[in-house]
C-alpha cells in the first residue's frame, strides 16, 4: 500500500521578487553571492553555484553548447523533494533557464520561510549518578565489619 505524502505549493512565487526586498536588491546586485548563501542554508558546498558559471564556459570551448545552469536546476529539485513541493524537474530546467536570479531569490525565500517554521527541540540526557571510586563494599557479621577488596 502506498502512502501518500501531501505536497505543499512554494510560500513565494518565481517573481515575487518584491514580497522581501532584501532578498530582491541581493539577487540582483550580486547573484553569485546569493546563490553561493543559498547553497551554503541548505547545506551543499558554499561553491557548487560556481558550477553555473564554469560548465557552461567549459561547455562551449569544447564545442558543447549549454545553456542550462547544472547548480540551480539541482538545488532547485533538490529543495522541492526536501520540502515536498509541487513541481517537476521540467519546470526547474525552465526556469533556471530563463531567469536564474529569481530562482536563487524564490530558493532563498523559501530556507528563510522555512527557517522561521522549525522547531528544535535539544533533549539533554539524563544524569548518571557514579558510585564513589573508593568505595569498597562491606560484609556485617555479627558485631564486627569485614570489608572485602
Amino acid at each position: 500500500m502506498a502512502i501518500s505524502i501531501q505536497q505543499t505549493e512554494w510560500n513565494s512565487g518565481l517573481c515575487d521578487c518584491f514580497e522581501n526586498t532584501s532578498t530582491c536588491c541581493y539577487g540582483f546586485w550580486c547573484c553569485p553571492c546569493l546563490a553561493c548563501t543559498v547553497s551554503e542554508r541548505f547545506g551543499e558546498n558554499r561553491c557548487l553555484p560556481l558550477c553555473d558559471v564554469c560548465s557552461p564556459a567549459v561547455m562551449t570551448a569544447c564545442g558543447i553548447p549549454i545553456f542550462v545552469p547544472p547548480a540551480s536546476v539541482a538545488l532547485r529539485a533538490s529543495l522541492r523533494n526536501r520540502y515536498n513541493i509541487k513541481g517537476s524537474i521540467c519546470k526547474d530546467i525552465i526556469a533556471s533557464c530563463f531567469c536564474v536570479s529569481c530562482v536563487w531569490c524564490q530558493m532563498h525565500r523559501e530556507l528563510k520561510a522555512r527557517k522561521k517554521n522549525t522547531i528544535t527541540v535539544n533533549v539533554q540526557p539524563a544524569p548518571v549518578i557514579m558510585a564513589p571510586v573508593n568505595a569498597a563494599p562491606t560484609v556485617v557479621s555479627g558485631q564486627q565489619r569485614v570489608i572485602l577488596y
